[in-house]
C-alpha cells in the first residue's frame, strides 16, 4: 500500500482527500495546521500540528515510509510550500504542489496591483470605506490607517486585544455566490476592496466587486517553488496514478 501525506486546509485539499480515500491501494494523511475549523470533516486519516521546518518534514517523510507528498495548502502559504519542497528533495520523495489558476482579469475591471499588504493599505485614499478580504493576519496592517472605514471578515473572532481597524466586523466564510457579496458590500456602503490574489471560491467577491464597478486592490500571490504543480484536483489525482502506479515500460527487446 502507498503511503500519501497530503498538506491540506483548504477546500482543494479536502476535494483530494475524499478522492484519494476511496483507493485501497492508497494510505492518505492530511496534515492540517489547525489555525481555523474546517467546514466540512476531512475524509480519511488526519494529524495537526506543525513538523518543526523542513528537517522535522523530511524526517517524518523518511521515517513513516511516505511514498509521496502533495502540498495543497493556501496560494499565499510561501513558507510551507518553500519547506515541503526542500524537505521532499532531501528524503527524496515525489512532491506535487496544488497551484489553483489566480483571478481572471477582464476588461473594464479596476484592478491595482500591490505586491504586499503594506502596499495595499498606501494604495488606499484617504476615508475610503474598504472591505478587508485578506486574512485575519493581514487586517491588523489597516489600524495604520485611522482615515479608513474598514469592513473586516475574519473566519473565527479575532483574539482579545488583537489590532483592528476603525469600522466593522463581520464572522464568516466568503460566500460562493457573488450575488451575496455584493449585498454585504452594498449594506456597508463599500467604496473599495482589497483581497490577496487567491482565485478559487473567494473570487465570488471580485465578481461582486466587477458588477458593482468597485476598484480592486489586489496583492500578488507568492511564486510557487519549483517543481510539479497541477491546477485542479482532477490533476492531482492523475499524477498520483502515473507516479504511483504506472506500468513499467516492458523488456521485451525485439529481438528476432
Amino acid at each position: 500500500m502507498a503511503r500519501i501525506l497530503l498538506l491540506g486546509g483548504t477546500a482543494e485539499a479536502a476535494e483530494i482527500a475524499a478522492r484519494l480515500a476511496g483507493d485501497n491501494r492508497l494510505d492518505t494523511v492530511t496534515s492540517l495546521a489547525g489555525l481555523t475549523q474546517l467546514p466540512t470533516p476531512v475524509a480519511g486519516r488526519t494529524r495537526r500540528g506543525g513538523f518543526g521546518g523542513p528537517d522535522g518534514l523530511a524526517a517524518t517523510l523518511t521515517n513513516d515510509r511516505y511514498d509521496a507528498l502533495i502540498d495543497a495548502t493556501h496560494p499565499f502559504a510561501a513558507r510551507i510550500a518553500a519547506h515541503a519542497a526542500e524537505a521532499a528533495e532531501r528524503a527524496g520523495v515525489p512532491r506535487l504542489k496544488l497551484v489553483r489558476p489566480p483571478f481572471q482579469r477582464l476588461t473594464g475591471d479596476t484592478i491595482h496591483d500591490a505586491s504586499s499588504i503594506g502596499d495595499a493599505v498606501a494604495l488606499l485614499p484617504s476615508g475610503a470605506r474598504v472591505f478587508v478580504a485578506a486574512g485575519r493576519r493581514e487586517a491588523a496592517a489597516f489600524a495604520a490607517r485611522p482615515d479608513l472605514w474598514c469592513l473586516v471578515r475574519m473566519i473565527e473572532a479575532p483574539a482579545f486585544g488583537e489590532p483592528l481597524p476603525p469600522g466593522e466586523l463581520v464572522l464568516g466564510r466568503p460566500a460562493s455566490d457573488w450575488r451575496e457579496e455584493a449585498e454585504l458590500l452594498r449594506k456597508h456602503r463599500v467604496e473599495w476592496i482589497v483581497s490577496k490574489d487567491s482565485g478559487g471560491r473567494a473570487g465570488a467577491k471580485i465578481v461582486a466587486a466587477r458588477n458593482l464597478g468597485l476598484p480592486i486592490v489586489l496583492v500578488s500571490r507568492p511564486k510557487a517553488p519549483e517543481g510539479p504543480v497541477a491546477e485542479s484536483v482532477g490533476e492531482v489525482v492523475d499524477w498520483v496514478e502515473a507516479t504511483l502506479f504506472a506500468s513499467a515500460p516492458s523488456d521485451v527487446s525485439g529481438e528476432g
